[in-house]
């Protein structure tokens, strides 16, 4: 079977017919099984339960299987009555109507197997630009449960609320972030985690979650299973989970009325996953895959503030206030209502530069910080007082 080629989705059916144990299986336990396959992490290193033979299959290849058995498996413990293909049509088709960007192009066409096999390499492969293609795999699909999440809630109601999906993304993030924040020691590359991870968020507030309210949207077994496991990757992010994280973790599962056998469980999975394959994630690898992405961009927003450089600085000129606070960047860090305004202004201006529109696609705007780092060079040299000419 090649997930990369058309007609992969049937052959999947086919062979999941003569194999349906895992379909009768306890919900922990086929979350168990999605987790040992690196599925919830994001970091798909097998395929579930072992349906299928991995043998050279891509990590993307073996994640477009891993979900489409999640959904298989969710539409036959929730609503086996309905067709399995159209109805996770119908529950991407009701997200797109939510303006999620995700299948903008990509449905509204004949409903089949096929069809589902570009709804779903379009959910995996967000972009194939520079900018994700780092990254994607590590947090974005960390969040394809979600999907599973929501899509188990629309067959139960037939439809699904822009809510829903809203409030546990922005759950997840906020008791992810508290997770990082507890950190004994931050260092750069937590930083980096941060931005990534919101910047893979489908729904965006300006005003994030407490704590408090982030456990109160977290209701279900599986709900609590997922964010505790997620916390627990995002702590051990930086190869170790600290006296203070740990403290946080327990917490969190308290909090969730885990009973702290679970708790401790999670975290042993989530050290003895990482620890064993930490060769084969790039998350993990000698350079790491945030620091690789930094190391990327900075030479492509280079280039491309370099090739833009006339039009760019006229455009900032009639722009005074985006102008007064790149100013004031050179000299101070601006705060948060002040890098919102340069986000959106620079985006705005972006929107009229062609070669620059590949900052507003997704994703884009984790590199506006480099592009606040470069525009400097634009401006006179009063602009910047301590700029040493080469």
């Amino acid at each position: 079977m090649n997930p990369s080629a058309t007609g992969w989705i049937k052959k999947l059916l086919r062979i999941t017919i003569s194999n349906t144990d895992f379909l009768n299986a306890d919900k922990d336990t086929f979350y168990t099984a999605l987790r040992s396959c690196g599925f919830i992490f994001g970091s798909n290193l097998s395929i579930v339960a072992n349906i299928i033979e991995k043998h050279d299959l891509s990590e993307d290849e073996i994640c477009k299987i891993n979900l489409t058995i999640a959904f298989l498996y969710t539409h036959h413990n929730v609503n086996p009555k309905i067709g399995f293909v159209d109805s996770v049509l119908q529950f991407y088709t009701a997200i797109n109507e939510l303006k999620t960007s995700f299948f903008d192009g990509i449905l509204g066409r004949k409903s089949s197997n096929v069809q589902l096999e570009k709804v779903i390499h379009k959910r995996i492969h967000i972009d194939h630009n520079a900018l994700t293609k780092n990254f994607n795999y590590f947090i974005i699909n960390a969040l394809l449960f979600v999907d599973i999440l929501a899509y188990k809630k629309f067959l139960k109601e037939g439809i699904i609320s822009i809510d829903y999906i809203k409030q546990l993304e922005k759950a997840i993030e906020a008791i992810v972030l508290n997770a990082i924040d507890a950190k004994t020691k931050k260092n750069q590359y937590d930083e980096s985690l941060i931005k990534l991870f919101e910047s893979s968020i489908r729904y965006h507030d300006a005003k994030p979650l407490k704590y408090v309210s982030a456990i109160d949207l977290i209701t279900t077994t599986l709900e609590k299973y997922y964010v505790l496991d997620l916390t627990c990757m995002a702590s051990w992010s930086d190869r170790v989970i600290d006296t203070n994280e740990t403290k946080f973790i327990s917490k969190l599962g308290s909090d969730f009325n885990i009973v702290p056998y679970k708790t401790k469980e999670s975290i042993a999975f989530v050290n003895s996953f990482y620890t064993k394959h930490k060769n084969e994630i790039a998350l993990l690898s000698s350079k790491n895959i945030v620091q690789s992405f930094y190391d990327n961009s900075s030479k492509m927003v280079s280039k491309l503030i370099s090739r833009n450089s006339k039009r760019l600085y006229k455009e900032l000129k009639d722009s005074k206030e985006l102008l007064i606070l790149l100013t004031h960047s050179t000299h101070r860090e601006l705060n948060q209502e002040e890098q919102k305004k340069v986000q959106e202004q620079l985006l705005d201006i972006f929107k009229s530069i062609p070669s620059l529109a590949i900052f507003i696609l997704p994703g884009g705007a984790l590199l506006l910080p480099l592009v606040i780092k470069f525009i400097p060079k634009l401006l006179p040299s009063a602009f910047d007082e301590n700029r040493i000419e080469d």
